[in-house]
């Protein structure tokens, strides 16, 4: 029989059990949670573990991040993970709660029965605890070159779309790169290095149907690999956890057609 052997910190052990929260008086909350969240730090050259968190609801807010500020303020000052606008909007949150890529600052404690799993995207290196490394993430983003490009001579104001054109661009500027499409990508996680993913794919159909977009051949002509765009097999994971309600295995279709017409 052929025997495995796990890479150093691939297992990941049981970690330390936190004391419940007691009030003032010296009573246990009415009301509490457990939170196991996924721990590892790099620099202590040990294996990942998960803590257990029992975190008072009543002096806490509605959002699995904001249990993660009260367990870093009042519990244990060490947890770190990102965050920053608590509205949705700059995807700084994004994690794997129950199982699911979300966000945290937009993830309800109600949704979650018993205790909440929380642990960093995945498939996708650890810079500490809850904070995925995305340099190779925004470096497909950079290749798309998101901007617009042109080639016509500039207009005095600005340049002009109609309502028409405009439309075609819902449902893809939304997209906040939160990461949590792309890290739901069984694609993407065995291919990472070749393969855009989901988001940076959402991102490049969205300068493509622009039309005050003058590049949408040279856009193409960069996407033409057997790997940059057509490792997606439309698992649909990446529109079924999009915090945003966006569909990027639909705009990656959209790109295979206009590729598939322009050599007709």
């Amino acid at each position: 029989m052929v025997q495995l052997t796990l890479p150093r910190n691939s297992r990941v052990k049981k970690g330390k059990i936190w004391p419940a929260e007691t009030a003032a008086n010296g009573k246990k909350p009415k009301r509490s949670k457990e939170f196991k969240v996924y721990r590892y730090d790099p620099d202590a050259a040990a294996n990942p573990a998960v803590d257990t968190y029992t975190v008072d609801l009543d002096s806490c807010g509605p959002m699995v991040l904001d249990a993660l500020i009260k367990i870093k303020n009042e519990i244990d000052p060490t947890l770190t993970f990102r965050r920053s606008c608590r509205e949705g909007v700059c995807g700084s949150c994004s994690m794997n709660i129950q199982g699911m890529n979300t966000l945290a600052c937009t993830k309800a404690i109600s949704d979650c029965s018993g205790a909440v799993a929380v642990y960093p995207l995945p498939h996708m290196p650890v810079m500490k605890d809850l904070v995925p490394d995305l340099t190779n993430f925004y470096a497909q983003y950079a290749s798309i070159e998101p901007y617009l490009q042109t080639k016509t001579a500039a207009p005095e104001k600005e340049w002009r779309q109609s309502p028409e054109d405009r439309a075609k661009l819902d449902g893809l500027y939304e997209c906040i790169l939160c990461a949590c499409c792309s890290a739901s990508c069984p694609s993407y996680w065995w291919n990472s290095e070749r393969y855009l993913g989901p988001a940076a794919l959402l991102q490049s159909y969205r300068w493509l149907v622009d039309s005050r977009d003058d590049e949408t051949g040279e856009r193409l002509d960069g996407l033409e690999d057997p790997f940059r765009l057509y490792r997606c097999h439309t698992i649909m994971n990446c529109a079924q956890t999009c915090p945003k309600g966006l569909n990027p295995a639909h705009a990656i279709a959209e790109i295979k057609q206009m590729m598939v017409k322009r050599k007709t």
